[in-house]
């Protein structure tokens, strides 16, 4: 049997180039697959779908923005919706629905949350990225355990960073795409009050270390307390 022979037969549609531009289309149908495309992406995807990988399946003369608009427009009245999240777009269930969901699934999503000092000590690597544990530590002023990190890394929120310059060479921590997908972000600069701590020059880890009550205030929308003591 020759080599030729061997070789699996490909079915017609295979032989047939992927048409992106659908220019034997009428323009309002084309308008509708391309949107079909790019929602049926969006859906079968579990991550957030850039623009780069949405163009790969609309003709050059697409308007993404405006798909992307109409298809909103349709979900207007259904449970889920469309939203920009992590540098891509996401179908997202809407806020309205969480109960529900939590009643069906015979699960209680709460008891996932985080607590109050892992919710703060995640939002701080958040600002102040790529930091160490002992950096972390610092800030607070009382150690930042291992299995606090731990907890956040296992959750996917977080990840090792580069090593710091610092004595010891310890490893940093980054927040991970994950993070901005958790919380609707679309990049790091969606964080609350990210242009006012950066306009007074405090996303900065030197000036967070020795101007804590500033930095504290500003994280908490407030100057109360700014020149009270500080926990040893």
């Amino acid at each position: 049997m020759t080599g030729e022979a061997l070789k699996p037969k490909r079915g017609p549609e295979e032989d047939v180039l992927f048409d992106r531009e659908l220019a034997d289309l009428p323009p309002q149908m084309r308008w509708r697959e391309w949107m079909g495309r790019v929602e049926a992406l969006i859906f079968a995807s579990p991550e957030p779908v850039s623009r780069e990988i949405l163009s790969r399946v609309v003709g050059n003369a697409c308007n993404l923005d405006l798909i992307i608009e109409d298809i909103k427009e349709e979900l207007r009245n259904r449970p889920y919706e469309l939203v920009v999240v992590g540098g891509g777009w996401q179908h997202r269930t809407r806020p309205a629905f969480a109960n529900a969901i939590r009643a069906g699934n015979g699960s209680d999503e709460r008891a996932a949350e985080l607590s109050q000092q892992e919710a703060l000590v995640l939002m701080t690597i958040g600002y102040f990225q790529p930091i160490t544990r002992g950096e972390l530590s610092s800030f607070f002023g009382r150690e930042i355990s291992r299995d606090l990190i731990g907890k956040l890394r296992s959750a996917g929120l977080i990840t090792f960073g580069p090593r710091s310059p610092t004595p010891g060479a310890p490893y940093t921590y980054v927040t991970t795409p994950e993070f901005l997908s958790h919380f609707g972000f679309e990049t790091l600069r969606d964080l609350p009050d990210f242009e006012r701590l950066e306009d007074a020059g405090l996303l900065n880890k030197e000036v967070l270390l020795t101007d804590l009550d500033g930095t504290l205030g500003l994280l908490a929308g407030t100057g109360e307390d700014a020149d009270g003591p500080q926990d040893d």
